[in-house]
């Protein structure tokens, strides 16, 4: 042993382990300070570990063990002895564990000390993000950041054990890799050996899983780090992990029970609740008809209804015109939304507006009688068919939107989850609402570039189920659908999948519909087109966001709370200090000199 290493008696228990059937035993607790007190001589610590904590006596008489006890600070590491004995009567704290006991220290052994610490270790502290994300180290030690980690250790097992049960293969595939059109940037990686080469960080295990299944490994899964380089968003990280899945010979009823399965699972796993199967479907058309978004949360009503027939013969030609020239009108109920002052309802065509949608009518049913701003444009007959559309009551309010589409959808679909939330429309919090979204378009077109994009990625098969689907694969790629499917939890994609192209020809044409030529093809995909031409099985998959499970199971409410070292929304883990500059010899030995703009930044 070194002469700076300390001796110390190993643990018999963790702290939060001890209780009354272990009155008058002797045991050895290890851990953290979490509070120290004085009581008219006597000296009481809370002394902690991930399982909780257990109160120490140490007493005058003690002598040595107690003037060592007065040193202690909150966070010193220690080593205790002593006898398991009851608290007096008037003194048991029934909220804890270890409530009715406390641990008599004979011995003491101190194991390291602490400087004052930026926060206090509890759930309850008044520190900003930043703070803790510089403390990570002191922040996983809160009670409610074991508790999520340890949540994330129990939803990996039961993945790990429930896909083993069902014959899948745990394999791994490379994190250096090719530079691929996904979707977002990629993270490169400069090739020291072969000069203005780079790899690139996968943003998916996309083309290999495929690989995988072209091999005959019949069913993979792995839970893999993602990276992807994209502007950061609310809940979005650089870097983030996935509970990934491939099956060769499946359809989508086969992926989707599969996948029911496994979330039944985990849930039980991680919390004890029993969720109930098969899960409710919904078509994309369906959800954007009636939602507003593709992934809608179902815990409350407040559909959207399509009040197009009845503005397009109203006088009102801000909304007819809208009509007759392709766009939309529509319009949600809000139960008691007569209340509303003129003022809230201003806030809320505010709130529209950042949609692209130019302002928000309002009908209100008040005593039996429709009011409205619009009233003089619109006769009885049109504010009865209105009401009848929605079945509205006394008291309620119709929210009215035109414009595009996509514009109405994504502004009233928003809209129509602010109002939940605001007003308090959604009755039970704790309920999990899970929804399969299908048939989603293959493709959609980017007026800018006019050319074509993948909606999920150009890996997912058309749906071709009729000659008049097979037809517009021909010449009418717009209207077709994808054989996708995304799994959606109280409004959030919480996974993502779709049966894959496996015909070499379907691949080409989806390629050309995208704009990539054979050349560009080859030099970015050859290997999977190449493994395609040696015997492809039809095959399908899903990647599950591990993040994003894991904080919708704990309560968490931000994915940097479940993920052990974060970045921050700029995409910078301030513990490590990361990014940071590489020094000129690194930057020479791969060959790579910064820009004079980037250097003056450094």
């Amino acid at each position: 042993m070194s002469k700076h290493e300390v001796k110390f008696n190993i643990r018999t228990q963790k702290c939060n382990h001890a209780n009354a059937s272990q009155v008058g035993a002797r045991v050895v607790l290890n851990g953290w300070v979490r509070r120290r007190r004085d009581h008219g001589g006597v000296i009481f610590v809370d002394l902690g570990d991930y399982t909780g904590c257990t109160q120490v006596v140490f007493q005058p008489d003690k002598g040595k063990v107690f003037e060592l006890a007065q040193s202690l600070r909150s966070e010193y590491v220690i080593s205790v002895s002593g006898v398991i004995r009851m608290r007096p009567e008037g003194a048991r704290n029934t909220a804890i564990m270890t409530g009715e006991i406390e641990l008599e220290a004979t011995e003491l052994t101190i194991l390291s000390m602490s400087e004052p610490v930026p926060f206090p270790i509890q759930d309850d502290i008044d520190a900003s993000e930043d703070v803790r994300l510089r403390y990570r180290f002191l922040d996983i030690r809160r009670p409610q950041m074991q508790k999520i980690l340890r949540i994330r250790h129990r939803v990996c097992r039961a993945a790990r054990e429930y896909l083993d049960d069902l014959g899948f293969c745990e394999i791994e595939t490379p994190i250096l890799t090719k530079t691929t059109p996904e979707g977002a940037r990629d993270f490169l990686v400069p090739c020291r050996f072969s000069h203005g080469q780079f790899y690139a960080l996968p943003q998916s295990p996309q083309l290999f899983k495929q690989i995988l299944m072209c091999a005959g490994m019949d069913r993979y899964y792995q839970i893999v780090r993602c990276f992807r380089d994209e502007d950061f968003r609310a809940n979005r990280q650089p870097e983030f992990t996935q509970i990934d899945l491939e099956l060769s010979f499946v359809d989508e009823e086969i992926i989707m029970g599969l996948i029911e399965g496994l979330v039944v699972a985990i849930w039980d796993a991680a919390s004890g609740v029993s969720l109930e199967v098969p899960f409710m479907r919904l078509s994309y058309d369906d959800a954007m008809d009636r939602f507003g978004v593709d992934a809608p949360d179902m815990r409350f009503g407040m559909e959207l209804v399509d009040l197009s027939s009845v503005f397009k013969e109203a006088d009102f030609r801000v909304f007819r015109d809208i009509v007759e020239a392709g766009g939309v009108v529509k319009g949600i109920c809000l139960e008691a939304g007569a209340e509303l002052s003129r003022k809230e309802l201003d806030e809320l065509a505010n709130f529209v507006a950042t949609y692209g949608v130019k302002g928000l009518s309002w009908i209100k049913c008040e005593s039996g009688k429709f009011t409205s701003p619009i009233a003089k444009f619109l006769d009885e007959g049109m504010f009865q068919r209105v009401g009848d559309l929605f079945e509205v009551r006394d008291g309620d309010a119709i929210l009215i939107a035109a414009g595009s589409f996509r514009q109405v959808s994504a502004a009233l679909g928003a809209l129509r989850v602010h109002l939940a939330k605001t007003r308090g429309l959604i009755e039970d919090e704790s309920q999990l609402s899970f929804t399969w979204v299908t048939e989603f378009p293959l493709f959609e077109y980017e007026e800018e570039t006019k050319r074509y994009l993948a909606v999920h990625h150009p890996f997912t098969s058309p749906l071709l189920v009729s000659e008049n689907d097979r037809e517009n694969f021909r010449s009418a790629p717009h209207k077709l659908k994808a054989r996708a499917y995304d799994l959606v939890l109280n409004g959030q994609e919480i996974g993502g999948g779709s049966i894959r192209i496996h015909d070499r020809d379907v691949q080409s044409r989806v390629f050309e519909l995208l704009g990539i030529t054979p050349s560009e093809a080859e030099a970015k995909f050859g290997f999977l087109l190449n493994a395609f031409t040696f015997g492809a099985p039809p095959h399908g998959g899903i990647a599950l966001g591990l993040d994003r499970l894991i904080m919708l199971i704990s309560g968490a409410t931000s994915i940097r709370d479940v993920i052990a070292f974060p970045k921050t929304a700029s995409g910078v883990d301030l513990m490590v200090d990361a990014p940071s500059p590489a020094n000129e010899a690194q930057l020479e030995e791969l060959g790579l000199k910064l820009a004079d703009r980037v250097r003056e930044q450094k």
